[in-house]
């Protein structure tokens, strides 16, 4: 037989080669196209929302919510800024949430600090397991008791709300912490204390600054679920005029019953501020999480 005729047969390096090439398509086609289903079902909504926003009263009754705005207009967001006393609801989401985030970030923090140091101590290392079994408990098993006492000891107003998400968020925090300063070498600490330097200067000058990553993770979360919150805020909070922004949009539902362009405008609004720091802060909480489970 001549060499123009002689065929080579395939070897076993390119058999493996079709079939993960064959594999990786059939693995690749339906992830991607649940991936492309997740991301319509994120986005649709979204810009169905912007254009409703930016429309007039006429163009959003019409039932076409897909078509785009056309004159676009403001109106809108100027209405729902005055009906819902929108600046006042902003300042005290603002406040609930910041104090949520510094609480969060140095209360958790020192909590796994004295855990992961002392975890030799039995009582420091059942109280770690303590926090994880309280996981377990939602919100509205408590519900009413945390009612009850919040009323009584007169916080039954958005520094309460404050509180309880320090309180509620303090058991998945601290695990976080805990899992990133296992990572941090002793011999850090000892060369420290060797120069004189006690625990709590240790913690502050040594150990907090290298849990940078981590904290950003945790307050990402923090002002994301704080922003957020409807549930202890309508509840915990007796006064309506001290009410954030999520139960102000409940209140007013009834009057954007017939004005959806401004019920979307006064949404839009509301779920600006966590949108936005999300986008610019998404990295920190790959990062943190990420170097804490890597070490």
């Amino acid at each position: 037989m001549s060499d123009a005729t002689r065929t080579i047969p395939a070897g076993p390096v390119s058999t493996r080669k079709r079939r993960t090439t064959a594999a990786t398509e059939r693995i690749n086609r339906p992830a991607t196209a649940l991936l492309i289903v997740c991301t319509l079902g994120v986005l649709v909504p979204l810009y169905v929302t912007i254009s409703m926003a930016f429309k007039t009263t006429g163009q959003a009754v019409d039932g076409n919510a897909f078509s785009l705005p056309s004159p676009l207009t403001l109106d809108s967001f100027t209405q729902a800024w005055t009906l819902t006393n929108f600046p006042r609801g902003f300042a005290i989401s603002v406040f609930v949430s910041v104090i949520a985030v510094a609480g969060e970030i140095i209360v958790s923090a020192l909590a796994a600090y004295a855990i992961v140091r002392n975890w030799d101590r039995r009582l420091f290392r059942w109280s770690f397991f303590y926090l994880l079994a309280a996981m377990f408990i939602p919100f509205p098993v408590v519900a009413l008791p945390q009612i009850q006492l919040t009323g009584m000891a007169g916080l039954d107003n958005p520094l309460g709300v404050a509180i309880l998400h320090i309180v509620f968020a303090l058991a998945f925090n601290t695990m976080l912490f805990t899992a990133f300063l296992r990572s941090i070498p002793l011999e850090l600490e000892e060369s420290m204390r060797m120069d004189g330097a006690g625990t709590w200067r240790v913690f502050w000058k040594l150990i907090f600054p290298l849990l940078g990553p981590m904290s950003a993770t945790v307050g990402i979360f923090a002002f994301i679920a704080s922003w957020n919150d409807f549930m202890m805020p309508s509840l915990i909070i007796s006064d309506p005029e001290m009410q954030t922004i999520p139960v102000l949009q409940k209140i007013f539902q009834t009057q954007f019953s017939n004005s959806y362009n401004i019920a979307f405008a006064s949404y839009l609004m509301a779920m600006a501020p966590a949108i936005i720091v999300y986008l610019l802060t998404q990295r920190w909480v790959m990062s943190g999480l990420t170097q804490g489970a890597v070490k």
